[in-house]
């Protein structure tokens, strides 16, 4: 599933085509992604000036007068900037075209995508629990040791949960900590607060310097410029179970923790 560079990535790929432009007209080919696409959204859309194309956790939020679309690429889902007309595949369920002659097009072959509403002043359920973002200042050392305090859930479950801290996916939860030294099957609430601090660290820097990548290389991702990602170059621990460690070279182990895989260096991290 894309995380939150490849999210971020699109997200700066689309804008400057979108940001300032006519929607035209919305074309919906196939309605039913993860949930049915509203039969409202071609009148709340077509028309508008785009305000803004923002992002918030994994959704991208194309803002006009009167609200918001809400856009979730899901497992499978991607965004392109193509010419209105442009020959149209098995997977392309969904084009926003733009008076300036461009569309964006939503392709999604597994369907887990979602393009939805929100309404102006309102804040859609779906964004409603949502925790702080992980580069924002909301999200520091003090934040993240009151959410571990007392709490026997492991540390890499923890700072996957959307409500505590949002885009904080598999591959970067592993990454992030590694950087930090801390073993990701550690109850939260054993986590020295020194330790704590050291992770918010490392999450926002493997964040940033993924999004300045572009984001990681995945089967069914591209940018939003249709390049892909190369942060995968980059990755220490994630994909690399039974290899030596590059900082120590003992060999990389690998358990499940929520249903995800986990790699670690049982040597550097504790």
């Amino acid at each position: 599933m894309p995380e939150l560079p490849e999210v971020e990535t699109s997200r700066a790929g689309i804008a400057p085509h979108l940001e300032g432009r006519t929607v035209s007209r919305l074309v919906v080919r196939q309605p039913q992604l993860r949930w049915p696409i509203p039969a409202e959204l071609a009148q709340c859309l077509e028309g508008r000036v785009i305000r803004s194309v923002a992002r918030r956790g994994k959704y991208i939020l194309i803002a006009v007068d009167g609200g918001a679309a809400l856009l979730h690429l899901g497992m499978s889902g991607s965004v392109r900037v193509l010419p209105v007309g442009a020959p149209v595949g098995k997977h392309d369920h969904v084009d926003l075209e733009l008076d300036s002659g461009v569309m964006l097009r939503l392709t999604d072959p597994r369907r887990f995508g979602a393009l939805l509403w929100q309404p102006e002043h309102e804040l859609h359920s779906l964004l409603a629990s949502l925790g702080p973002e992980p580069l924002s200042d909301e999200f520091n050392a003090e934040y993240l040791q009151t959410c571990c305090k007392g709490r026997k859930t492991a540390i890499k479950t923890l700072i996957m949960n959307s409500q505590v801290v949002v885009g904080v996916g598999n591959i970067y939860a592993n990454e992030a900590l590694f950087q930090a030294g801390i073993d990701p099957r550690r109850a939260a609430g054993r986590v020295s607060a020194q330790r704590l601090e050291q992770l918010v660290v490392c999450i926002k820097q493997v964040l940033a310097w993924a999004i300045k990548q572009g984001g990681t290389t995945l089967r069914d991702f591209v940018g939003g410029d249709g390049k892909p990602g190369y942060f995968k170059q980059e990755l220490h621990v994630y994909g690399r179970a039974g290899e030596p460690c590059h900082s120590c070279g003992s060999i990389l182990k690998e358990v499940r923790l929520g249903q995800r895989s986990t790699v670690f260096c049982p040597s550097c991290q504790r």
